[in-house]
């Protein structure tokens, strides 16, 4: 019984199994399905138009939405440039009173801004400065921008003040909205004024005008008594500096007096005098001589006028007006005959004995003294002989002398070795002073071999564009260029930094005065050579007045901006790409315009507030 169960079991179990094999036997013996036809003709095409717009439209669709992203994002960008837009109107209007259309656009601003600043534009969008319209563009002078006025106070004895101050019509105005305080005296210096090489274009017959603080250009406009009421800005007259002998004797008082009288007549403010180191400590050092400045001083003091002081700590070469050279003190120049490496020496060891070199700042090779001690004694010699002209507050203003002709430079130009406008100038870096410096300064920067001044910047009368160091792309802005320059310019802004300091504490709360020359030859060139040289790291792709203009507001300082020696023609400009109008705005933080009057009176009255409808510019 069990056995015939098991059999069964078994049967049934085969059968299935069976039943798959064969299936599976079947479907192997059968032949494999022919392939799909491919569609030809008419089909063909029709397969074809459908697999690409498939494709066409699953692409179609992410470029179309590309495109809606990169819209919104340019309407985004559009009102961000809107709102910038319309917040620069709105301050325009609120703070600058700018007549601007309600829906202005950049050309109105342009257009408002040219106009405010004294130019001319039509409603063709022609813009010109007032007094040199288009057709007499290529006659016009270059505009005087801003410097020295080299009007010789002695030349009042001899002519009218009209004849003497023949010149182009311009004035200026002082911005109300700057505080009292910080307006400063408008100073008309002395220097010859009997050049005839510059004299087609001087405002002041031969004469180039000073610009000084916080003063805005303007041209004249049809209401000339808006100077009535303007804040009171002082006027100085340089003195000349005949009237103090190698000896430190007043000679010709008789003529100080005479020239003082005029200059009261024309209701000046004060004076400037040169007190001169080659002078006053002229045989021994610490040996102080200021008898004659003192008779100097009382004569001046009659007449009720102020005084600015100039600590001159250079020389002065002499003048065709008949002033006498004034070297540095004897006894300095004895030193020199010994160690020459105190004064500044360009490439071929030419030394410049017009002032001392930066390099001796903190050295002890003036007889035990260091350049710095020097200064700060003699600065301190003259507040103890003078205090009390300080306590009545008969001496305004300290001009502090940094630097060959007064100025904050170095001196790259200098005539006597042969340079002339408007050659780029040498470096003045190879007395062994600077040079140990300078080896300093490339030992720090882990370049040794950087320990030298550049071999290929030219001649002092040079282009740019002859040398490999200046010319376009040359070495002044390598890495060795840019360090040599950083540290060259640095050394101008420790001397100015260490002598003001030094100034400081010698003179307490009077007010310090620093000149700044104006190098405006080839600062339409990328490397600006001119001013590379004098200790100015200012090329096209660097801000080199700034590190300067801290260190001169950390000490409160007046800058007068000197822009001498301008070209006669516009080929002269040309030639040596220059525009000092450019250069005036770079300073713009203590210096804003310049300052040229056809006639002083005229001049004395606007700075004073007090011009009437009835005084016109001739």
């Amino acid at each position: 019984m069990s056995g015939s169960l098991n059999d069964d079991s078994f049967h049934q179990d085969l059968q299935p199994r069976a039943n798959n094999v064969s299936d599976y036997l079947s479907h192997q013996l059968q032949p494999p399905p022919p392939p799909p036809r491919r569609p030809r003709g008419f089909a063909a095409t029709a397969a074809a138009i459908g697999q690409t717009t498939s494709t066409a439209s699953a692409t179609g669709g992410k470029a179309k939405r590309e495109r809606e992203k990169e819209k919104e994002r340019t309407k985004l960008r559009e009102r961000h440039r809107r709102a910038i837009t319309s917040r620069i109107l709105a301050g325009l209007r609120q703070y600058g009173n700018f007549p601007l259309p309600s829906r202005a656009d950049m050309n109105d601003v342009l257009a408002a801004l040219a106009r405010e600043a004294g130019w001319v534009v039509e409603a063709n969008g022609t813009t010109y400065r007032h007094s040199t319209p288009p057709s007499q563009s290529q006659e016009a002078a270059f505009p005087v921008r801003s410097g020295e006025s080299p009007i010789s106070s002695g030349s009042f004895k001899s002519c009218s003040i009209k004849a003497a101050l023949d010149c182009q019509p311009s004035v200026h105005r002082i911005d109300e909205s700057l505080s009292p305080a910080s307006l400063d005296s408008v100073v008309i210096t002395e220097r010859d004024a009997k050049n005839e090489k510059y004299a087609a274009l001087s405002p002041l017959n031969s004469a180039h005008c000073l610009e000084d603080q916080l003063i805005q250009d303007i041209r004249p406009r049809e209401n000339e008594s808006q100077f009535r009421g303007t804040p009171y800005v002082p006027v100085y007259v340089m003195l000349s500096i005949g009237f103090i002998n190698n000896f430190c004797l007043l000679i010709d008082p008789d003529g100080v007096r005479q020239e003082l009288s005029h200059l009261k007549a024309l209701n000046v403010d004060g004076v400037i005098v040169d007190c001169w180191w080659g002078i006053i400590e002229a045989w021994n050092p610490q040996k102080y001589v200021w008898s004659g400045y003192r008779d100097l001083f009382n004569i001046i003091r009659e007449f009720k006028l102020k005084l600015q002081v100039v600590m001159a700590f250079h020389a002065c070469e002499g003048t065709e007006s008949g002033d006498a050279y004034i070297n540095l003190p004897q006894w300095v120049l004895e030193i020199g005959k010994e160690n020459p490496d105190i004064f500044f020496t360009d490439r071929e060891g030419r030394r410049n004995e017009d002032c001392l070199s930066w390099g001796i700042d903190k050295e002890r090779v003036l007889r035990g003294r260091t350049g710095m001690e020097v200064y700060f004694d003699f600065m301190r010699s003259f507040h103890t002989e003078f205090n009390d002209l300080f306590a009545e507050g008969f001496v305004s203003a300290i001009e502090v002398g940094l630097g060959v002709s007064g100025e904050l430079k170095y001196p790259s130009f200098s005539k006597r070795i042969g340079w002339s406008y408007p050659g780029i100038g040498e470096f003045q870096c190879y007395d062994k002073y600077l040079q140990q410096s300078l080896r300093k300064a490339a030992g720090l920067r882990g370049h040794s071999f950087w320990a030298r001044g550049p071999d290929n910047s030219g001649q002092y009368n040079s282009r740019p564009h002859e040398s490999g160091f200046f010319c376009e792309r040359g070495d002044y802005d390598s890495y060795y260029g840019r360090f040599f320059l950083q540290w060259y310019a640095q050394m101008l802004i420790d001397h100015v930094d260490n002598v003001l300091s030094l100034a400081s504490l010698v003179f307490e709360e009077t007010k310090f005065i620093v000149k700044i020359p104006a190098v405006y030859w080839w600062y339409k060139t990328s490397s600006h050579a001119a001013e590379l040289t004098a200790g100015f790291y200012n090329p096209s792709n660097q801000d080199g007045y700034s590190p300067v203009l801290d260190v001169l507001k950390k000490h409160s300082v007046i800058v007068k901006l000197v822009c001498s020696g301008m070209p006669v023609t516009g080929q002269e400009v040309d030639d040596a790409l220059a525009d000092p109008e450019s250069l005036s705005w770079q300073p713009a933080d203590l210096i804003q315009g310049a300052a040229c009057f056809p006639e002083l009176d005229y001049f004395i009255k606007c700075m004073h507030g007090e011009i009437v409808d009835d005084l016109v510019p001739c």
